[in-house]
């Protein structure tokens, strides 16, 4: 999490402004009414939520939930993978974006160790649970990391998604000249490896994948910045504390707790019929292309602040 949010003298939500596993259940439920089968659980740093596995096991129960995965940094995986295999989650996202030390530290904010990620990710892969692994690549930074992290996945029998730099929230001091561009990232990797495209597995998939022809796994690449996808993006985005995001680059969101609570505005609960409706007619009439007017917003030197990734995750 970004040192310039989070510093010593942040004040972090009280456990009542949090939503609680029931409140969560409840939305999850009319999520997967309003056409979500994947759900993720993400952050910030899931895993430092409390009997997350109860968490888990609640949600892979509810009818309509075919995929549930959980974005970690990994840290605390040798101590809970295990546990989540056996209470049914699908998978891990795991953010690594470099092999090498002193690059790692630089993207990391100096915090965390290379050795901890992988053996997070090597518990979560002897617990049975399928690795993704995703690498941000910032021009002069970390380009030079795309073929050892490459060669390091193929190893692991994981998955790797190359991510395009992006000006999510307003703190990464992002720049148009700091993206190192999806067609670069699949030159990079056509250098060494002979590589297949793969068709997409449903509309709306965010990475274009391919596929490694000596049959060493696949790779993908998110390339939201030179080639976006707000048209068929179906991803929305619940904080901890309830509000909902219909992008990942909004200002703003719409919260839900006091509807789920009873509290101000509203004069009592709503149910989940209710909540169905509301949040339904709030999908429908989403207007959100951020990363299609970006070039147009950076021009017009329009600095609405975004929300922070670690309040959303990716």
């Amino acid at each position: 999490m970004p040192a310039e949010v989070f510093g010593s003298d942040h004040t972090f939500l009280k456990r009542n402004q949090l939503l609680t596993f029931d409140e969560l259940e409840s939305l999850v439920r009319v999520f997967v009414r309003c056409g979500a089968s994947k759900i993720r659980l993400t952050g910030g740093e899931p895993l430092l939520r409390k009997n997350v596995p109860e968490l888990v096991a609640r949600l892979k129960a509810l009818d309509g939930v075919q995929d549930l995965a959980l974005t970690t940094n990994a840290i605390l995986l040798p101590k809970f993978a295990l546990g989540l295999a056996k209470v049914g989650l699908d998978r891990v996202n795991v953010s690594l974006d470099a092999l090498d030390r002193a690059v790692f530290q630089q993207m990391s904010g100096g915090r965390g160790e290379v050795e901890t990620v992988a053996a997070g990710i090597e518990a979560a892969l002897s617990a049975g649970l399928p690795v993704k692994v995703n690498m941000v690549v910032e021009k002069g930074v970390n380009e030079t990391e795309i073929l050892p992290m490459a060669q390091a996945a193929r190893e692991w029998g994981v998955t790797l998604r190359f991510i395009e730099f992006m000006d999510v929230g307003n703190v990464n001091h992002w720049e148009a000249g700091k993206v190192f561009p999806a067609k670069a990232i699949l030159e990079t990797l056509q250098s060494r490896w002979k590589l297949k495209p793969v068709d997409p597995a449903y509309r709306g998939e965010v990475a274009r994948r391919y596929r490694f022809q000596d049959g060493g796994g696949e790779i993908g690449i998110i390339s939201s910045v030179t080639q976006p996808f707000c048209q068929d993006c179906s991803r929305a985005r619940l904080s901890a504390d309830g509000q909902l995001y219909t992008c990942l680059f909004a200002s703003t969101g719409v919260p839900l707790r006091p509807a789920l609570r009873g509290e101000p505005p509203f004069g009592s609960q709503l149910n989940e019929e209710e909540l169905y409706g509301w949040i339904h007619d709030i999908w429908n009439r989403r207007e959100d292309r951020y990363s299609e007017l970006r070039n147009e917003i950076l021009k017009q030197k329009i600095h609405a602040p975004k929300i922070e990734m670690s309040y959303i995750g990716g």
